[in-house]
């Protein structure tokens, strides 16, 4: 029975996302918020909770209409449903998370070129049907954020003594400013890729 659940092209799908052809440690892309944006938790949750939107918004609207698109102007057309929900995420976080807006800056707008969302648009949504590509989206999503949140944590926790704005370090502690900075992200995003790469050669398929 697990063996059959395992060859369905769902599960599949999910497990590439999550695990197989992890965006960023299998792929290497979207890392420019992975390191812009993972200073803090709070930041980190912001941005994962907007990629995974417009991922899955993105997954619906491109799978509906992969065959009704011209294939000379499928790129503009990702572009622009992407943006078009990247200003409702950018709007939402105006209106109702104003300092998170405020920290996060031009990086939500830059969703609309994350390698991730164009990725998964121009390999699967276009290739696929509505409910696999929503399960695409949805495994890309979390796969993205627990790594931005991972990051995340370990950086604030080391950085600044805290996680989401609450003390964890004793009063003592002395602040790793490096890991508030780009050299302290890029330090431990490279870890972590290390480690999930390791990790995923000792997997079996």
């Amino acid at each position: 029975m697990l063996k059959q659940i395992k060859n369905t092209e769902g599960f599949k799908t999910i497990a590439n996302g999550l695990w197989r052809d992890h965006p960023i440690f299998s792929m290497v892309l979207g890392i420019c918020s992975a390191l812009a944006v993972s200073n803090k938790v709070d930041n980190a949750i912001a941005m994962s909770g907007g990629v995974m939107f417009v991922l899955i918004a993105t997954a619906i609207i491109i799978s509906m209409l992969r065959k009704l698109i011209p294939l000379r102007v499928r790129i503009i057309t990702f572009m622009i449903v992407i943006a078009s929900f990247v200003i409702i995420v950018n709007k939402f976080l105006e209106a109702f998370f104003p300092i998170i807006s405020l920290a996060l800056g031009p990086y939500v707008g830059l969703i609309i070129t994350n390698c991730i969302l164009m990725g998964r648009a121009e390999a699967f949504y276009t290739h696929n049907n509505t409910w696999l590509s929503v399960l695409d989206a949805i495994a890309n999503g979390i796969g993205y954020s627990y790594t931005l949140i991972s990051v995340a944590i370990i950086r604030e926790l080391l950085g600044f003594g805290t996680i989401l704005g609450f003390r964890i370090m004793p009063a003592g502690w002395t602040n790793w400013v490096v890991m508030s900075m780009a050299p302290g992200a890029f330090f431990v995003l490279s870890v972590f890729i290390w480690l999930t790469r390791t990790l995923a050669k000792q997997t079996p398929d």
